[in-house]
Formats: structure tokens, C-alpha cells, sequence
């Protein structure tokens, strides 16, 4: 079973704002608000026009069961789902930063973003953390953004096969597909090609927290396999973020649509805590504080 001292960490414990996150102690829960019309999940906040107030009714919702984060999104990541240009993302993402910061402003919000100037727009409303669905390998001058503004960064592997002609350029043709040499080396490799860009441009080691991606360019059982050896994964010596709320994984195992797979995702997120994850990333926040809670009262040992 993992314990704190199993692994070392490059930095037991950070601040963002006003809260340090004291990795190992506990595990940390960050809430998902999708501002778009076309979440995989159902849950998107545009699907009827009264974007703030449904997503002010949210964090209260969430705040209430103890979340940690709130991972702001104005992209959504389903297959099949358009590209947003830089411009209608930050319509979507930055009057809801902007007013979950003058509501809440003692709450954290990290931006889901791999644009550079949704990033830097979205620091200036109000966000602390960067979360980087492809791990600083889209947009050149992604990290030199979140150096500028000392927001730890969140790197998440990603082989999926990107909707935007331009990433899919950026990136290229080694990170399309599902296929893997050695799915844990292969992931671990990429992620410190990652990790390297964030040091490159000036990021320091204790602000760099790492995601396998669970979904993302994998299939069902990938994503069993990074759940249940995710401790290979801390065992890099970063902290680890699992999101697997909700996702089509679950259901294909399941045999269930997005909004009956909780108790799916509640399996997930403890074993995955049991394996090392020190933030979660889900939708259904009170259950999954919950499910937190008691995995951590079995499993931590600070």
C-alpha cells in the first residue's frame, strides 16, 4: 500500500493564495465548471444562456462539500467536440473568472486552457493554476506565461488526436494514437519531456504537478492500468492529479451513459488515492469529497 514516505516528493508542501497544499497529508478535490454547450459529461453551464448565475450556484454547491479547486473550462475535450478559437474562449471562461473572484476571493481557480492568451487573460481575472491538457507541447508560449504570473502549472500526458489542425501540427504525428511501446515508460517519458519545458522556461520544480490522462489517446485498459499503478507515476516525484470522473472508461466497464457512473468514478478515485493521487478532478464533488475523506482516514499515514 502507498505511504507518504514512500516516495520523495521535490516539494512536500506549496502555496497557492492563501492555502498550502501539504501533499501526502491528505487528498485535495477540485470541481469541475465547464463553461460549454457540449461537456461530454451533460454538465455544461452555456446550455442555457445564464452562464454566471449557473455557475455562481455551482462553486456555492461545491464550496459547501469542501472543494479545494475550481478547474475552470471553456473548452470541452469530448471527442468528436469543434475547436474554440482563443477569442470565444475567453467570452466563455473570463466574465465567469472575473466574478467567482469578486463572490468567492479567497477561492482557488486554476484555468483549463492550452492557449497562451486564454491564460494570461484568465491569471489576470483572477486564476492561480494552470491546468494544460497537452502539458505545455501546444503553445509555445504557454509556459512563458505562467512563469510570468508564478502559477504552478498542471501537466497532463495526452495522445489523443487534437481537433485543431494547428496543435495537431505543433505537436506532431508521434502523439496521435493509442498505441504504446510500455504504457507506464512511455507515459512517464513524456511527462518529463513536459516537465523539462516547464523547467526550460523558469518554472520551478515544486510548482509542477503531473496527470497521466486518464482518457485521453488511451484505451479502456490503459486506463486501468495507470489507475491501478498510478503510485509509478508519483513515484517520479511530483505530485499527482488523477481526473477520472465520469469518463467513457467507466461506462464501457459499466455498460452506463455519463450521468449513472458515480459509483464508477467513486472506485477510481480510491484506488487511485490508495496509489499515490494527491488531487482529484470530478464533477460530483460532495460524494467524492466523501469517498476521499474515508480513503485517506484508511490509507494516509503522515
Amino acid at each position: 500500500m502507498f505511504t507518504v514516505a514512500d516516495y520523495f516528493v521535490k516539494s512536500s508542501s506549496l502555496q497557492i493564495g492563501n492555502q498550502i497544499f501539504n501533499w501526502g497529508s491528505r487528498t485535495y478535490v477540485m470541481g469541475i465548471v465547464n463553461i460549454t454547450p457540449d461537456s461530454f459529461s451533460g454538465d455544461g453551464l452555456m446550455s442555457n444562456g445564464e452562464m454566471i448565475e449557473r455557475a455562481e450556484r455551482r462553486v456555492e454547491h461545491y464550496l459547501r462539500h469542501n472543494v479545494d479547486i475550481l478547474d475552470i473550462g471553456g473548452e470541452s475535450t469530448r471527442p468528436g467536440s469543434l475547436a474554440v478559437n482563443a477569442e470565444e474562449e475567453m467570452d466563455r471562461v473570463i466574465p465567469v473568472i472575473q466574478a467567482i473572484s469578486k463572490q468567492f476571493p479567497e477561492t482557488l481557480i486554476s484555468i483549463d486552457t492550452y492557449k497562451a492568451r486564454v491564460a494570461e487573460e484568465a491569471f489576470k481575472a483572477g486564476a492561480h493554476i494552470l491546468n494544460d491538457v497537452w502539458a505545455l507541447r501546444a503553445d509555445p508560449e504557454l509556459a512563458s506565461v505562467a512563469k510570468a504570473f508564478n502559477a504552478p502549472v498542471i501537466l497532463m500526458h495526452n495522445r489523443s488526436n487534437p481537433a485543431s489542425v494547428e496543435v495537431r501540427e505543433q505537436l506532431g504525428n508521434a502523439y496521435i494514437g493509442s498505441e504504446y511501446g510500455d504504457l507506464i515508460e512511455d507515459v512517464k517519458r513524456e511527462l518529463l519531456v513536459s516537465v523539462d519545458l516547464a523547467k526550460r522556461a523558469g518554472i520551478e520544480e515544486r510548482h509542477i504537478i503531473l496527470d497521466p490522462g486518464i482518457g485521453f489517446g488511451k484505451t479502456r485498459e490503459h486506463n486501468l492500468e495507470l489507475i491501478n499503478r498510478l503510485d509509478e507515476i508519483r513515484a517520479l516525484g511530483y505530485p499527482v492529479l488523477l481526473g477520472t470522473s465520469r469518463k467513457s472508461f467507466i461506462g464501457f466497464t459499466l455498460d452506463l451513459p455519463a450521468d449513472e457512473r458515480i459509483e464508477g468514478t467513486a472506485a477510481t478515485v480510491a484506488v487511485g488515492i490508495t496509489r499515490g493521487a494527491d488531487i482529484i478532478r470530478v464533477h460530483d464533488v460532495k460524494e467524492m469529497s466523501r469517498v476521499a475523506k474515508m480513503t485517506d482516514a484508511l490509507t494516509r499515514h503522515a
